[in-house]
């Protein structure tokens, strides 16, 4: 058989997995590349009588609006702070989650544990917002229920900014350990039980099997997972920071981030120029520093690097 009809036979081998990759492709090309043809609104003043790319040149006067306001240094604290703690936290309770179920796999070759753990990640922030409004309602809230109970007086959740940096994060873990220990959990599996049946036989208990060669040997995930979350360091879950907080007023100074400014911003004022450079601004600072950070670990750990 020649080159030519081997390649043609591999390419009919193949349909079903090209059709399985068409929907996530047309996704990626509708959200991810279609929007760039838009980042010309981020120097225009938009004006749709002429045209969405009709707009005057107007410019960075676009880019002026997210760092001339008062609230600038809150957005961008609470935006980088935010996802500084979800990078630290999210390998550690996701790494923790992924050995767990692995222990519960290799004992009860059961999947029903993974779909429980992966099931938040599916929920909407519409409904997980329901979810922690009936937690922490000051009326009727099952945690105001306890306390009161014990003996305390009810809290009023959405009045009180100070208690919310540790909900949010809290509420992100819960939603987003699922798809993270699953992530940590290939890579467990991909581990040769070699490793472990030699440390056993030499006496290592579980504690220091997980120690010395689970961790060491999952290094390169972390490292991929925290490259991909430098990329959305100045990106937050606007689910999470809007929806979940119920854009109550006296949370604005923990819950105000780069993305529900934006979004209030083009509510108030319909500037989609603005909202734009937001967009252009987040993603070439989000490129920049995934470059930067690539680049550092390259040069003391090559083979750990993304390229």
């Amino acid at each position: 058989m020649t080159g030519k009809k081997k390649r043609k036979l591999r390419w009919k081998e193949n349909i079903p997995f090209y059709l399985m990759a068409l929907p996530g492709l047309a996704y990626l090309i509708i959200n991810n590349y279609l929007p760039m043809f838009g980042l010309g609104m981020a120097f225009q003043n938009v004006n749709f009588r002429k045209g969405m790319f009709g707009g005057d040149f107007v410019g960075f006067s676009n880019f002026k609006f997210l760092f001339s306001t008062q609230e600038a240094f809150l957005m961008f604290r609470n935006t980088i702070g935010y996802n500084l703690v979800f990078l630290v936290v999210g390998p550690v309770t996701g790494i923790t989650a992924a050995i767990f179920l692995n222990s519960i796999r290799q004992k009860y070759a059961s999947r029903v544990y993974q779909t429980l753990v992966l099931l938040p990640h599916l929920i909407s922030y519409v409904v997980i917002s329901y979810l922690v409004y009936a937690l922490l309602n000051a009326d009727a809230g099952l945690v105001n229920r306890v306390i009161t109970l014990c003996g305390g007086e009810p809290v009023r959740w959405y009045a009180e900014a100070r208690y919310w940096p540790v909900i949010l994060v809290l509420v992100n873990i819960w939603k987003g350990i699922g798809f993270s220990s699953i992530v940590y959990l290939s890579s467990i599996v991909g581990i040769s039980q070699d490793y472990y049946e030699a440390a056993s036989l030499d006496g290592a208990t579980r504690w220091q099997q997980i120690r010395h060669i689970t961790l060491p040997l999952l290094k390169p995930t972390v490292i991929t997972m925290t490259i991909l979350g430098l990329g959305s360091i100045f990106r937050s879950d606007f689910g999470l920071f809007y929806q979940v907080t119920l854009n109550q007023g006296a949370l604005i100074s923990t819950t105000q981030t780069l993305d529900t400014y934006v979004f209030r911003g083009l509510m108030e004022l319909g500037n989609l120029g603005m909202s734009a450079a937001a967009g252009f601004f987040q993603s070439v600072v989000g490129f920049l520093t995934v470059i930067t950070a690539n680049a550092v670990i390259r040069k003391f750990s090559a083979e750990n690097a993304l390229y």
